[in-house]
């Protein structure tokens, strides 16, 4: 095997510092820079408020937003700034449709303890009426990993458990995109999630294998491109305050 000489490599070596060094300085800052399309401008909320493009679905004063699953009027109590959950007026969607959303969502279990397991604080925010975020009091309440507060219910554990005690509120920001089908109902993309329980991460843009069920494995069955969030009433009173969407435009 021959070897090449020494003072031969240094000069290819050198060769090709020279010519990488060559094809930078032809390139120009300004080849790399891209001015279009420009973002817009969005205010950011301060001390709580929504950012300025974000829809207002519940600022404490109404119901308005909402409905009961039959269509009428939502039966939940609204006092004090927060709508509540009335044990057997059942579940409550909103008016709008939605499809890739940033969510935010503040909640509260009830002070006062009266059961354990998923009979304490139980609740949940439902994207599209079928993919659920579980609600719950979990603060030194033990139950199933994947039904905990924060999970997707039976789908994925949350990363950890961010409870706060009952009583206190708690939030919820979300970042939830949608799944895509085909014209034959064939899943294009799945449905990904991604959720902050009270500032901490605990869903980091976990992939659903379907709606979440309570019994049996979940499988994607083609629906609309829009369809209302829900709220579910479990039978706990369980309050909520400070609803946002902001509805993700661009996204594939």
């Amino acid at each position: 095997m021959t070897t090449m000489p020494s003072r031969q490599l240094v000069l290819l070596v050198a060769c090709g510092l020279c010519l990488a060094r060559s094809a930078a300085e032809a390139q120009r800052p300004a080849d790399t820079e891209v001015w279009e399309p420009v973002p817009p401008v969005v205010t950011a909320g301060r001390d709580g408020a929504p950012p300025s493009d974000a829809i207002v679905l519940f600022d404490g004063s109404d119901l308005s937003h909402w409905r009961a699953a039959d269509g009428g009027e939502a039966g939940w109590r609204v006092e004090d700034g927060a709508m509540t959950v009335v044990g057997g007026t059942g579940d409550i969607s909103t008016r709008q449709g939605f499809g890739d959303v940033q969510l935010h969502i503040e909640w509260q279990t009830p002070a006062e303890i009266e059961s354990e397991d998923q009979g304490r604080g139980n609740s949940g925010v439902y994207f599209m009426e079928r993919y659920e975020l579980q609600v719950l009091d979990s603060y030194e309440n033990r139950t199933y990993s994947n039904g905990q507060a924060g999970a997707i219910y039976k789908q994925h554990i949350p990363l950890v458990n961010a409870s706060r005690a009952p009583g206190e509120w708690q939030s919820y920001d979300v970042v939830f995109m949608a799944p895509r089908f085909a014209a034959d109902g064939t899943v294009l993309r799945p449905a990904y999630m991604t959720v902050f329980h009270n500032g901490v991460l605990i869903q980091n843009h976990v992939e659903l294998r379907g709606p979440t069920l309570y019994i049996g494995e979940p499988a994607y069955e083609s629906h609309a491109d829009r369809v209302p969030l829900l709220l579910q009433d479990h039978g706990n009173p369980v309050s909520y305050r400070n609803i946002w969407v902001r509805e993700i435009s661009g996204s594939p």
